[in-house]
Formats: structure tokens, sequence, C-alpha cells
């Protein structure tokens, strides 16, 4: 009588997934509103890369709205940077947020979004809808103020 042996490859490996925090939940800022973003985002922004060029933040929040993180996604040019909602979406997943808030700066001081922006906002809010994680909002901000998506009725 003849017997196999199944391959390695074939038998399905086990994974076990842990998280573990640096940072106290007591520590943890609280956002209750598009300023307390903004104001968050401009201690952890490039004072001399704000008015420069374009980057894309992400603030992953756990249930209670505390700040679990900020995720810089990318640094671009003077008129645009990229923002891909496969990295936003696997860095939350890792950060184990339940919902986020989008962030960009316009180097020119305009607080007025694209049609990109708006584009991109709603692909990235539909993506979280898949996987359960919310899109709070989406701010544009300078160095002297912000636009936030949600307060405009832009989300």
């Amino acid at each position: 009588m003849e017997t196999t042996t199944a391959p390695a490859w074939s038998i399905v490996s086990e994974v076990e997934l842990t998280y573990k925090s640096k940072v106290k939940a007591s520590e943890r800022p609280l956002i209750a509103s598009s300023r307390d973003a903004y104001q968050i985002l401009l201690k952890v922004w490039n004072e001399g890369k704000i008015d420069l060029q374009e980057e894309f933040k992400i603030l992953f929040l756990n249930r209670a709205n505390k700040v679990l993180g900020v995720y810089h996604l990318s640094t671009g040019g003077i008129t645009g940077t990229v923002a891909d909602p496969r990295l936003i979406f696997m860095a939350a997943l890792k950060a184990n947020g339940v919902a986020l808030v989008l962030a960009h700066n316009h180097p020119s001081g305009s607080l007025k979004p694209s049609r990109q922006d708006e584009e991109l906002t709603q692909k990235i809010k539909n993506a979280g809808l898949l996987l359960d994680i919310k899109v709070l909002d989406h701010l544009i901000i300078t160095s002297e103020t912000y636009l936030s998506f949600a307060d405009e009725g832009l989300l």
C-alpha cells in the first residue's frame, strides 16, 4: 500500500493576530470636531512644507474617536499628491482603526476642493463601507485655516 504525504505548501499555516499600543488610552487626543482634527494635524505637519508642497495624511481613530496615530501617506509637488486607497486601508487595519480623517494641504492657500479631491473622498468613503471603517471627514488645510468636507456637507 502506497502512502502519500501532502506537500508543505498545501497545509494552512496558523496566523495569530496581536495588537500592542504604545500609547495609553487616557493619553490619546479626542476628536470631537473638525477643529480638533485640524489642531492635531498642525502639530504633526512639517511647518516648512505646508506652504510648499502637497502632503496627504490620515488620522486613525478608535471607537471613542481618540487618535490611534497619524499616517503620512504621501508627499507630492506644488499642485498635487497621490493618495492610494489600498495603502490607506492597509494602514488603518494595522492600526486597528475603525474611523479615519483624511487630510491634505493646499500650498496655494486655496480651500476650494478640486473635482479630484471630491472623487477621491467618495472612493475612499465607499471602500471604507466594505471594511466597516468610517470616513468621518476630509480636511483641506493651510497654515492659517482649513475646510472640512463634513462641515460643508461634501461627505
